[in-house]
């Protein structure tokens, strides 16, 4: 991976931890948006980490970087493996068509970001 790479999802994650603190303390319809993530994601018929990776094939679709990169920490951290993350990317490809195999190639700069933890 490029230096680029690596500053661009670094600033990513700085940038949404300085967001996040600053709604947590000034927003209530951003305090519910979390509440509603929190129970979105928690375990229920679907294991927290499907949902991670649903949802990581969601954000290729629609080509949210910041999205791309907490998801597949969030699938990291809730157990999945390099090659399950791996098919998520493929399926939002699938799900996206040509402009979703663009839109992965950041989710895959992430996967390599965090191979440490996988």
């Amino acid at each position: 991976m490029k230096d680029d790479d690596f500053k661009k999802i670094e600033e990513i994650i700085k940038d949404r931890k300085v967001a996040h603190d600053f709604l947590t303390k000034n927003s209530e319809v951003y305090k519910a948006f979390t509440d509603l993530e929190e129970k979105a994601f928690s375990d229920g018929e679907l294991k927290k980490k499907f949902k991670e990776l649903i949802a990581l094939g969601i954000s290729i679709v629609i080509n949210c970087e910041s999205c791309m990169e907490w998801h597949v920490h969030e699938a990291i951290k809730s157990g999945a493996t390099k090659k399950e993350i791996l098919e998520a990317i493929e399926v939002g490809i699938e799900m996206g068509g040509g402009p979703a195999t663009v839109s992965s190639r950041f989710a895959l700069k992430v996967l390599d970001f965090y191979k440490d933890l996988i």
